[in-house]
């Protein structure tokens, strides 16, 4: 074979590459432009949730990123992120009632997540239905009997709100068996025992 005719194959060659490369390369780009399109990371734990916009920081854009949400699971009531994410929204813009709307679609599908349940029932909290509120910790608890901040949210509704100090002493308790040595765990027992000796004590 001639010299040159090898050169020509050669270069042939280098050409077909780079386009066969920088059609996969193109073609990859829309996929993932696509994908972040449509699914969210929310702020409650969702694993394999990709991030997709960054931090919001003021209200018009709480409110911009709320209507996109809106119009996604419009289109895709099933997009369990963007649920998630959007009641996460609702939560951080102090609408309680619209983030219960937003978790509970989700919570249809995956009723058994404890961490969203359990923001939830902090936004049942808000709203004052502090019964409401116990119960979706309660359920988040028995969802995942390790799964601590439902045991320590219920502690603070039942002591706070419903001035139940023995069920407060109870559920902390339960915390205590998850997470006895954290510095929020001895904040913990140091707080029970003064709830022993005093009638409505408050903690922070």
């Amino acid at each position: 074979m001639k010299k040159e005719t090898v050169i020509l194959l050669i270069v042939i060659s280098f050409f077909v590459g780079f386009i066969t490369g920088a059609t996969i390369a193109i073609l990859k780009g829309v996929k993932d432009a696509e994908k972040t399109a449509m699914t969210q990371k929310p702020q409650t734990t969702l694993p394999n949730a990709p991030m997709s916009v960054p931090p919001i920081n003021d209200s018009i854009e709480f409110a911009a990123k709320i209507q996109t949400l809106k119009e996604m699971v419009k289109k895709d009531p099933k997009n369990l992120p963007a649920w998630v994410e959007l009641g996460n929204l609702y939560f951080d813009t102090d609408q309680p009632k619209e983030a219960i709307e937003a978790y509970g679609q989700y919570l249809k599908a995956k009723p058994d997540n404890p961490d969203v349940r359990t923001d939830m029932g902090i936004m049942y909290r808000k709203l004052g239905q502090f019964d409401q509120a116990i119960e979706e910790f309660r359920r988040a608890a028995q969802s995942d009997p390790k799964h601590i901040n439902s045991r320590y949210n219920m502690g603070l509704v039942l002591l706070h709100d419903k001035q139940d100090i023995k069920g407060a002493i109870n559920a902390w308790e339960e915390y205590l068996k998850l997470d006895p040595n954290s510095e929020k765990a001895q904040r913990i027992k140091a707080q029970i025992e003064r709830m022993k000796t005093m009638p409505l004590p408050l903690i922070k």
